[in-house]
């Protein structure tokens, strides 16, 4: 009697029990993230979008309006002015952190055995808690008594009205945001880091002096974190909400004492919608055109990373 083997289907393998049974284990320790990402990110999201397309107050149910919410994101006021502020700020913030960050890691660089203690202390305000920096800064931009003005009439200059011209509401704002600047300043001082010394030897062989060691070797070498903190920052800027409003919505003090024009950020404005007012699909919409904002923003900046960020070992 003749025994016919059939042959193995080519580029098919069966994976032996071993592998089935830690497939079986890698699912099980994934199911909380899963669940979690269905229930806390997904779900919210889908709920989100057709929320957008309704009417909906919380306390009655959702009635269906198509694209009204969207034809008023266009023609109210509101939406572009705070938006404009969410976009200024982001041009502020974004480069003035880059720029500081990098400064301070290559003084950082510099300063050998204390490097860790510089570490630490440059981190220690990321842990600040918002609400807490909100307060501090409303005390130190304080016109009168604010320690940023003492400091600057001592040198001559008189301080502007940080807090209640409208002129300066934002700038004041950014210069508060500096304050945690510190995780960017440890992602760079790393990078730093890890740039070979050979490099740098091979540019002093040549006769490169600081700007084109910097220029040719430092910037190309860390290309790809001042790329990720590029997005990032980005990302967390465009939404700004609880140091803002701490200052200037949160605190009975201020909120007669300003143009609440000045201060209305996107989301800001996003959660007087929902939670003030109670107009919960006009700010699903609204949560909708941030999220196209952020997603076109952050494309255009991976397109062109291709030219500009350097990945060791990659063809060019």
């Amino acid at each position: 009697m003749t025994t016919t083997v059939t042959p193995p289907v080519p580029g098919r393998r069966r994976r032996t029990p071993l592998a089935r049974r830690e497939a079986r284990w890698a699912y099980v320790f994934l199911a909380p993230w899963i669940v979690g990402l269905l229930v806390f990110t997904a779900g919210p999201m889908i709920a989100s979008l057709w929320l957008s397309f309704t009417e909906y107050d919380v306390i009655n149910a959702p009635s269906w309006t198509g694209l009204d919410n969207y034809r008023q994101l266009v023609s109210d006021p509101q939406v572009a002015r705070s938006l404009g502020n969410t976009v200024y700020y982001t041009a502020l913030h974004v480069p003035l952190v880059m720029l500081i960050s990098l400064g301070l890691a290559l003084l950082l660089k510099r300063v050998g055995r204390w490097q860790g203690f510089f570490r630490t202390v440059f981190y220690l305000p990321v842990m600040t808690p918002a609400v807490a920096v909100g307060i501090l800064f409303l005390l130190l931009l304080n016109t009168q008594d604010g320690l940023i003005n003492r400091g600057l009439a001592l040198l001559g200059i008189d301080g502007p009205s940080w807090t209640t011209d409208p002129d300066w509401v934002l700038p004041g704002i950014v210069l508060m945001s500096l304050w945690s600047l510190g995780s960017t300043v440890i992602i760079y001082l790393a990078a730093l880091q890890n740039v070979p010394r050979d490099l740098y030897e091979a540019a002093d062989l040549d006769g490169a002096g600081p700007w084109a060691r910097f220029r040719h070797v430092t910037l190309p070498m860390i290309s790809g974190s001042l790329f990720f903190t590029l997005i990032v920052n980005t990302i967390a800027s465009l939404q700004m909400f609880t140091e803002v409003y701490t200052m200037y919505f949160g605190n009975r003090q201020t909120q007669n004492s300003f143009d609440s024009d000045a201060a209305s950020f996107y989301v800001i404005y996003l959660f007087q919608q929902a939670f003030q007012f109670l107009h919960m699909g006009f700010a699903s919409a609204m949560a909708w055109l941030l999220f196209l904002i952020i997603l076109i923003i952050t494309a255009v900046q991976v397109k062109l990373s291709n030219r500009f960020v350097y990945y060791e070992g990659e063809d060019r």
